[in-house]
Parts: structure tokens; C-alpha cells; sequence
């Protein structure tokens, strides 16, 4: 029983689940068809950025400059797109690489720089902003390619193609995380770094690694954000970077690193995205959805911090009342 209330997957599980019963008696519109699939397809983009937030938390690091990555990734492909003229097929990889020098940067001067990630991530959230208004005098860039749309709303046997780059990115973080030499450096790192050195792991070059697949996942986001829209925009992304922390956190990864599921980080999202689309189909306000965002994270860090206390809490409770219950049968018997 104890194996059980330990294991990563179930928290997240039964808070999603428990997420989708509330939601689902406060407003009948939550299962309509139509809802639910633009609730999968409003998920995709926050999941596949949070496979990057969580595998940086996993070092014992933390990414905010996400959003704003998005931001300026969708300019750049705009302007590829829309004025330079370059192609779509060459396009997205140039976007890719981007994305990936842009999390070298900041892994980098995080990991060689001894700068706190907290610090780097920070300047780069309000640097990559700057640069995405510099782009087209800081306007929007609509109609890109009539061939970007079908990225995101396309199907493939009657299932929408972003439930595939779910799973193969999850699929492929997961293999990674745990039965490569790469995963297994990540975790040790978040773990103990100063053990990590002694045991011959280059933590400086595992951290700045973090970062890079971190870009590598927002630029997947970026395209799908352009490929939704059929645009790109410098107020695209804001709050992503919460969300995807929100997700890797309500996921149970531990921000103090070393800890944690990337399959459970999807139902964090999940969890964060029904959330969101509960308050909008009942007439919230976006101020109280962002109260609501904050209050979830303060929850989920909260649990993390005493998940030792609540999970030997739970398993006491457990105990005792399995000793009741043979206790009261032995003496019915």
C-alpha cells in the first residue's frame, strides 16, 4: 500500500481526475464534443513546452523564458514566411535551430556563467520579448502559408495530429529519462550535483544540455502556436512559462530537483489546461484564471514540500484502519 501512495503517477492522476468531475458538474459544456476537442488541442502546446520545463527541473533548474521564446520564435518564422520568402520545409528546421541555440544561451551562462537559472531565464524572458517587438515595429504577422494550418489541424485516421507529437515527444523524453546514460546524469544532477562530480558526471555540461532540449520543446511550441494562428505575434506566449512550471510541478516534479515523472507532467498539464477551460466556460475573468493559476502552483510546491509528511500521514491512516477493520472482523468472528 505504501508502493502505491508512493508512486509518481497516482497524485496526478487523481488530481486530474478529480479536476474533471468538478469541472464536469459545474457546467455541461465541459463534454460536449466540440469542447473537448479544442481542450486536446489547447493542451498539446502547453504539454510539449512542459517536457522541457520539467527535464531543466529535473536538474535542479528552472526556465522562464518559455513564453517569450514562443514570442520571438513565431516572428522569426513569420519573417522567414511571410517577407524573406524562405520555404515551410526549410523554415521549420532553421526554427529548431534556433530554439536550441537560444536554450544554449541561457544554459551557458547558467551552467559555465555560475549565474542562478532563476537570474538567466529571467533576463532572457524580458530580452526575447524586446527582440520579438523589434520584428515588423512590434505588429502581428497574419497569414503566413496556407500549408502552416495543417500542422495543427490536420488529421491522421480521423485523429488529430497533435495528439501524435504528444506522444512520440513524451515517448522519447520518457525513454530518455529513463533508460538512457543522459536520464540517469539528469536525475543525479538534480540529486546532488556534488555527488554527481565524484562519481565523474560533468554536471556543468548535463545543466547547459537541460536548457537546449528545453528550446528544442518551446520551438515545437512556437510552430504549433504559428501553425493555430497562421501567424505570429510578440504578445504570443504570455503566462506559458507558468504553465508549463505549473504542469512539471501539479505533475510532481520537485523543484528542488532530482525528482519526478515526465508522464506525469502531462497530466499536470491536463490538470492546468481543465482548469482554464472550467473558469472560461463559466464566464471568469482572466484576472481571477490567473489567481487560480497561482493558487495551484502555491498548492503543488506546497505538496511537494511535504510530500514525506502526507504520504507517511496517508499511509498511517491506511494502517490503522486495516488494523480496525481485521480487529472488529476477528472479534465478529
Amino acid at each position: 500500500m505504501k508502493r502505491v501512495f508512493d508512486t509518481q503517477l497516482i497524485g496526478p492522476f487523481a488530481a486530474m481526475l478529480l479536476v474533471i468531475i468538478i469541472v464536469a458538474l459545474t457546467t455541461e459544456r465541459f463534454l460536449y464534443l466540440g469542447n473537448l476537442s479544442n481542450l486536446f488541442l489547447q493542451v498539446s502546446i502547453v504539454a510539449l513546452i512542459a517536457i522541457g520545463s520539467t527535464i531543466v527541473i529535473f536538474a535542479a533548474g528552472i526556465d522562464l523564458s518559455s513564453g517569450s521564446m514562443v514570442a520571438l520564435l513565431t516572428m522569426i518564422l513569420a519573417q522567414m514566411l511571410k517577407f524573406i520568402g524562405i520555404p515551410l520545409v526549410f523554415a521549420l528546421p532553421l526554427i529548431f535551430i534556433v530554439g536550441g541555440l537560444l536554450g544554449l544561451v541561457i544554459g551557458l551562462l547558467t551552467a559555465y556563467g555560475r549565474i542562478p537559472s532563476f537570474i538567466t531565464s529571467l533576463a532572457a524572458l524580458i530580452a526575447f520579448r524586446g527582440l520579438a517587438l523589434t520584428f515588423n515595429n512590434g505588429s502581428p504577422i497574419f497569414s503566413l502559408d496556407p500549408a502552416l494550418e495543417p500542422i495543427f489541424y490536420g488529421k491522421l485516421i480521423g485523429i488529430p495530429l497533435p495528439f501524435f507529437y504528444l506522444v512520440f515527444f513524451y515517448a522519447l523524453a520518457a525513454f530518455i529519462m529513463n533508460f538512457t546514460r543522459l536520464g540517469r546524469e539528469i536525475y543525479a544532477v538534480g540529486g546532488n550535483p556534488a555527488a554527481a562530480v565524484l562519481t565523474g558526471i560533468n554536471v556543468r555540461k548535463v545543466q547547459t544540455t537541460t536548457f537546449v532540449i528545453a528550446g528544442l520543446m518551446t520551438a515545437v511550441g512556437a510552430i504549433l502556436m504559428s501553425a493555430r494562428l497562421n501567424s505570429g505575434s510578440p504578445n504570443y506566449g504570455q503566462t506559458l512559462e507558468l504553465q508549463a512550471i505549473a504542469a512539471a510541478v501539479v505533475g510532481g516534479a520537485s523543484l528542488a530537483g532530482g525528482r519526478g515523472n515526465i508522464l506525469a507532467t502531462l497530466m499536470g498539464a491536463m490538470t492546468i489546461v481543465i482548469v482554464q477551460n472550467g473558469l472560461n466556460l463559466n464566464a471568469a475573468p482572466s484576472s481571477i484564471q490567473n489567481v487560480v493559476l497561482g493558487l495551484i502552483i502555491l498548492m503543488a510546491v506546497g505538496i511537494d514540500m511535504w510530500r514525506a509528511e502526507l504520504s507517511t500521514l496517508i499511509f498511517s491512516f491506511v494502517k490503522r484502519f486495516s488494523s480496525n477493520k481485521k480487529a472488529t472482523l476477528k472479534r465478529n468472528s
